[in-house]
């Protein structure tokens, strides 16, 4: 009974003292940067910035930035070329709920001030000459209704009886 006890409080520990994010996710999170122009991809220079730090990166292209719960803005230029300007929304990860479930909190405020409980869309389009807002939200929900149609499913169908 003594050693299921300190079992215990040697769990609770582990779990109290570290984020759940902070273990199963890196701080850092790898985006693919695509530029459009009239239609057609452009390459172009981009800087990415947020709370954490900045970042260039060429588009098309991928660019590791630093997760935070503050939005990451994108900034691209290309000669001859109006900038395009993006702002991608950082979205809580399911990990962070788990958190506030299970580890009472103190692991969603680690994850919280490190960025890991965190995530930003895994694509950034950059329109030029224009400015954007892009979530993953709506990316997550365009996927889904993608691959439901390639499976043949139609949302909304049912059985007639």
């Amino acid at each position: 009974m003594k050693r299921n006890h300190i079992l215990l409080v040697l769990l609770w520990t582990t779990l109290s003292t570290y984020g759940c994010s902070t273990i199963t996710q890196s701080e850092n999170q790898t985006l693919a940067l695509n530029s459009m122009y009239e239609g057609k991809q452009v390459q172009a220079e981009c800087t990415l910035t947020n709370d954490k730090g900045a970042w260039s990166g060429k588009s098309p292209g991928n660019v590791s930035v630093r997760k935070s719960a503050e939005n990451l803005n994108v900034a691209c230029k290309a000669p001859e070329i109006p900038d395009g300007l993006l702002t991608a929304i950082s979205r809580a990860a399911g990990s962070m709920f788990g958190n506030i479930i299970f580890g009472g909190g103190i692991g969603a405020i680690i994850d919280h001030s490190k960025g890991t409980g965190y995530n930003y869309p895994d694509i950034l389009p950059v329109k030029m000459g224009e400015a954007a807002l892009v979530d993953r939200r709506d990316q997550q929900q365009a996927q889904q209704k993608e691959a439901a149609q390639s499976d043949g499913a139609t949302p909304g169908a049912g059985s007639s009886l």
